[in-house]
């Protein structure tokens, strides 16, 4: 089966995570439309990561989870609160910024084991490495945006999992690629 979100459900998404974030600033419960369709994609059980960018394209926070057993609205409703307030590389986000920022949802497909990174397609594949008790994920379009190449992009997860770069051919570590639908307010 091919994992695909509609424009629709991509607009559907960024709502409810630009609500999720204003509620919590302003101290309400989130006002969510209930009539959304049951049939929709949105209801798949999905791993998302939620991004905040401010609008001169840096970081403001970014957290997610790889794998979900909550349907994707409900994944993407609290990552959104997590990249905005728990997101330890930053402060908790405050009410003037969030009008500066633009939301980036990366909703991710299923794990699959990579037994040869030199398969893996730059642009195409974020990874997963784990070993030795440590992890590291890169989004499939983190080396787009930073301009590496294959080598460069597998010597950072090993980096970003805290183990010596080329670690991902070692035996004691395992890659995994997932490919993400990405889609933001921009």
């Amino acid at each position: 089966m091919e994992f695909t979100i509609t424009a629709k459900e991509q607009k559907i998404l960024l709502t409810q995570a630009r609500e999720s974030i204003a509620a919590r600033l302003e101290g309400r419960k989130p006002s969510f439309c209930n009539d959304i369709d049951k049939d929709l994609n949105l209801y798949t059980p999905c791993g998302a990561f939620v991004s905040l960018h401010l609008q001169n394209g840096s970081l403001r926070g970014c957290i997610g989870r790889m794998t979900a057993s909550l349907p994707l609205i409900e994944t993407v409703r609290l990552m959104a609160k997590e990249a905005a307030f728990n997101d330890p590389r930053f402060p908790p986000l405050r009410p003037d910024e969030l009008e500066k920022c633009c939301i980036e949802i990366s909703a991710l497909s299923p794990m699959e084991p990579c037994p040869d990174p030199q398969k893996i397609k730059i642009g195409v594949h974020g990874i997963l490495l784990t070993g030795r008790g440590r992890s590291g994920v890169l989004l499939p379009q983190v080396p787009v945006e930073q301009g590496w190449n294959l080598d460069e992009y597998l010597d950072f997860i090993c980096v970003k999992a805290g183990l010596p770069p080329g670690s991902c051919q070692a035996p004691d570590t395992e890659v995994y690629t997932f490919t993400a639908i990405v889609f933001s307010e921009e």
